[in-house]
């Protein structure tokens, strides 16, 4: 792993989420049950190893040499909170409640990069290597994520998982862990079948109020 120079301006973004989760009747909620809705922004849970998914300022020092994502045990890091966005067509209007089947982004709030995998091995485990990718929201095409789980949307309670349109394969941990300088943090990787090692959960987070169905031209997140 290698540091970057450069940061990204976290300090405007943070404050607007803190502010959101302070300020009543701001048209989100903290806990409960209840779809996952687009614009919302949460941290993910991997059930079987219990990590959250996280990323940093650190790109790998092999592979794509991309921003690193990891998962983390630690519930309160800023680095783990993602926002929720359709693709660049749109299909994701704020506040409305994410299908099952759907394709987002998964948008890490302090660097602006989304989340990513391509045709690399991972650097633990030789599966495939997940990456942060783009600038301020935008990448390419394989950023999008494909959400599986049961019924009609994704429910906050309720195991789900992330398949990659572009490769098919499973957003997925198996429990390798770093050395320094990320000392601790384990390995996320896509793996090609669906498992125990790649069901997730939404944990904390500001969560959009479900809205109804947006007229055309409603902006979308």
């Amino acid at each position: 792993m290698r540091s970057v120079g450069r940061r990204a301006a976290a300090g405007p973004v943070l404050l607007a989420l803190l502010l959101e989760l302070v300020v009543p009747g701001c048209g989100a909620a903290k806990t409960g049950v209840g779809p996952v809705t687009c614009g919302s922004v949460l941290k993910l849970l991997n059930t079987q190893h219990g990590v959250r998914l996280h990323s940093h300022d650190i790109k790998y020092g092999s592979g794509s040499g991309q921003q690193s994502v990891t998962g983390v045990e630690a519930s309160d890091d800023a680095n783990s909170y993602w926002r929720i966005r359709g693709g660049p067509e749109g299909g994701c209007p704020r506040g409305l409640p994410v299908r099952c089947g759907q394709a987002v982004r998964l948008t890490h709030v302090l660097t602006g990069k989304n989340l990513h995998t391509h045709h690399f091995l991972s650097p633990l485990s030789n599966n495939q290597e997940v990456s942060a990718f783009g600038e301020d929201g935008e990448g390419d095409d394989l950023d999008l994520w494909t959400v599986r789980c049961s019924g009609k949307h994704w429910e906050r309670e309720a195991a789900v998982r992330f398949q990659h349109v572009g490769t098919s394969v499973f957003l997925s941990v198996t429990g390798e862990q770093y050395g320094s300088p990320i000392r601790g943090q384990h390995e996320v990787h896509g793996m090609s079948s669906a498992n125990t090692h790649n069901t997730w959960k939404a944990m904390e987070g500001i969560f959009i109020k479900p809205g109804v169905e947006p007229s055309a031209g409603h902006d979308e997140l």
